[in-house]
């Protein structure tokens, strides 16, 4: 008798276990956001401006100033979910600023290219374009008009 009393303990320990297994698998690379640690946080967005991000400059149709932007980098605009570059002097280009692998937010502008913290992705500045995966695709392009010191993008 002592077998039957212990059944229920042994499928409540397994049923445990296996909830315990499920919630590891789907926090390790899933669920639109991570980092590398595999926590499931998205790690917060580099928010300083020197030249990689700015929550207090306008965009999503607002302008920006182009002398805001460093000609060879980009800044990130984390309110409005958008990377502005600079490519060239006076050649502005906008992107969605939402990796295409995991949806993180992009936290960096480096050495031409737009990185991701979660899992390692690179964008050029010139076109968006997928320089170092795991990413499948480039940035999404905003459309950025310049008239004068102003960008507008939408």
């Amino acid at each position: 008798m002592g077998d039957t009393q212990d059944l229920p303990v042994r499928r409540t320990v397994l049923a445990g276990i296996g909830a315990a297994g499920a919630a590891a698998v789907l926090a390790g690379c899933g669920g639109g956001s991570g980092d590398s640690g595999g926590t499931g946080a998205q790690p917060p967005a580099d928010t300083t401006d020197a030249g990689t991000g700015d929550t207090g400059s306008p965009g999503g149709g607002d302008a920006i100033k182009a002398s805001d932007i460093p000609v060879g980098g980009g800044k990130i605009f984390d309110t409005q979910n958008i990377v502005v570059t600079q490519p060239t002097a006076g050649q502005f280009k906008a992107f969605s600023a939402t990796c295409t692998h995991q949806g993180c937010q992009v936290s960096s502008i480096e050495g031409g290219t737009i990185h991701c913290p979660c899992h390692g992705s690179q964008y050029s500045i010139v076109d968006g374009s997928v320089k170092v995966g795991p990413a499948p695709r480039p940035l999404p392009a905003k459309d950025a008009t310049v008239n004068g010191d102003q960008i507008m993008v939408a």
